[in-house]
């Protein structure tokens, strides 16, 4: 399966949990790997979130694999029974699981031999032609296939795993922003608001309705990867907020 070319390189995330889709477990991983990935230049375009069901992982990867030029997947490599997104990974690549000796050995050193049963050992295994992904904080790996990474769920894992893989990936011009507020509601800025998009090119703008201190306001985020662009898109927004109201608050604070 090919990916589609691209100038820039794009990436998926694909949170894998029913625990996550329950509200049981609150995901924390998708801001974070979205903005580290902005910092690489590989804006984030998609993301899903889907149960612990063999046919829905396999299809979501397939189908993401085609699109973008990497794919993150989150939870299901633990020991458990629930534990399926390393069987599914294989089966969406048509190879077999088998035990990696490197990851034996990496299990056997943090809980020794006599400690090492079979729920454990599961952890060892991954699909044929996959490369191990170091994990320093509780040993078990992640695997690569291809272009898509799989990763633990735990955050400080996830975190940990992704710092030993982010040199490999490629990307394009680092994705910079600016953002500003006021306590303008979407309805009375939007005419004006969609003739500076209208003109922006590359640049996009994102509205973002907030209520503080009982008072509504929205927030603007400019993006894009031309500073000086980014700069005159984001002139345009505050003089157009400063013609509707001297309250403009978060003056250009990252976003």
């Amino acid at each position: 399966m090919q990916v589609q070319e691209s100038a820039t390189p794009t990436a998926c995330m694909i949170v894998i949990g029913n625990e996550i889709l329950s509200g049981r477990t609150q995901d924390k991983n998708l801001a974070w790997i979205a903005k580290e990935l902005g910092e690489l230049g590989v804006p984030l375009r998609e993301a899903r979130v889907i149960p612990d069901n063999k046919q829905v992982i396999i299809d979501t990867v397939n189908e993401m694999r085609s699109k973008y030029s990497y794919v993150f997947t989150s939870g299901g490599i633990g020991p458990t029974h629930d534990d399926i997104t390393t069987e599914c990974i294989a089966a969406a690549f048509n190879v077999a699981v088998q035990r990696s000796p490197q990851a034996e050995t990496i299990l056997t050193a943090h809980y020794g031999k006599e400690n090492l049963n079979a729920a454990r050992l599961k952890m060892a295994d991954i699909p044929a032609g996959a490369s191990l992904i170091m994990n320093p904080v509780s040993a078990a790996p992640g695997f690569k296939l291809e272009n898509v990474y799989v990763m633990a769920g735990v955050p400080s894992i996830l975190q940990a795993m992704f710092a030993g893989i982010k040199h490999e990936l490629k990307g394009g011009a680092k994705i910079l922003s600016r953002s500003i507020a006021a306590y303008v509601t979407e309805g009375v800025l939007a005419e004006q608001l969609t003739a500076i998009q209208n003109t922006t090119g590359d640049i996009d703008i994102g509205s973002y309705p907030f209520m503080r201190q009982n008072k509504l306001g929205t927030s603007l985020v400019v993006r894009g990867t031309d500073q000086a662009q980014l700069d005159k898109v984001y002139g345009q927004i505050r003089s157009m907020l400063l013609s509707l109201t001297p309250e403009v608050i978060e003056d250009d604070i990252a976003a």
